[in-house]
C-alpha cells in the first residue's frame, strides 16, 4: 500500500491479487479521507485494486471533493473543475499502475462527484455504485452511456439525499442508455449491511 501526492491529490493506492475484478476508484463522503473507504472496498471486492484519493476541499474542517453553496446546493462551476482534475488524475494513475478503467465508488459527497464522472467524463470509469447519491448538476449534459453499469443504494430515511432526488438520478442515468440498478433501502444516510450484501452481489457481476 502507496499513500502519495500525485496531480496534487494525496491517496493511497492498494495493487490487487486478481486481475479479473476491476479496481475500484474509493470516493469519501464529507469529513472523509482517502483512508475511509479501504474496508469497505477490501469487503465487497477482495483482491480488487484500490484507488483512493482524498477531496481537497474544505468545508470548516470536513474534506470534500467539491464545493456546496448550502446543503443540497452545489457551485456547479467548482464542480466541473473538480470533476476534470479527478478525472485527469485516474488517468494518470492508470498509467502508472498499468490499470484498466476503474468502477466508481462513492459515499455521499463522493458519490456526487462519482455521478458528475459519469456525466463530464464517462470514458474514464467502466461503471459506479453511488451510495446516498443525488443529482450533481441542475441541467446535466448528456453523453451516451449505453451499457454503462450504475449501481444506486439510497436510503429512504436519508435527511440529507432524498429519495425522490435518488430516483431523478436513476431515471436520468436510465435515459442516457446506462444499466441501472437502484435499491431504495430502509435506512438514513448512513450504510447498513444490505449495502454491503447488494455491492459484493453487483460488483461479482462485472
Amino acid at each position: 500500500m502507496t499513500n502519495t501526492v500525485t496531480a496534487d491529490f494525496i491517496h493511497v493506492f492498494e495493487p490487487g491479487e486478481d486481475s479479473a475484478r476491476p479496481p475500484l476508484l474509493l470516493l469519501h463522503g464529507t469529513g472523509g479521507d482517502e483512508r475511509d473507504l479501504l474496508p469497505l472496498g477490501r469487503a465487497v471486492a477482495p483482491g480488487a485494486s484500490l484507488l483512493s484519493p482524498r477531496g481537497k476541499v474544505l468545508e470548516g474542517a470536513a474534506r470534500r471533493f467539491f464545493r456546496r453553496l448550502a446543503e443540497g446546493v452545489f457551485d456547479e462551476a467548482d464542480l466541473t473543475a473538480r470533476t476534470h482534475e479527478l478525472a485527469d488524475f485516474v488517468e494518470e494513475a492508470r498509467e502508472r499502475h498499468g490499470l484498466p478503467a476503474p468502477i466508481a465508488l462513492g459515499f455521499s459527497n463522493g458519490a456526487n462527484i462519482a455521478a458528475s464522472l459519469l456525466l463530464l467524463r464517462p470514458e474514464v470509469l467502466a461503471g459506479a455504485a453511488l451510495l446516498r447519491a443525488m443529482p450533481p448538476f441542475r441541467e446535466p449534459p448528456s453523453p451516451d452511456l449505453s451499457g454503462k453499469p450504475i449501481l444506486l443504494l439510497s436510503g429512504l430515511m436519508d435527511p440529507i439525499m432524498p429519495a425522490a432526488a435518488s430516483n431523478v438520478l436513476a431515471d436520468g442515468f436510465v435515459a442516457l442508455g446506462a444499466e441501472v440498478e437502484h435499491r431504495a433501502l430502509p435506512a438514513g444516510h448512513g450504510l447498513i449491511q444490505a449495502d454491503i450484501g447488494l455491492l459484493q452481489a453487483w460488483l461479482a457481476q462485472r
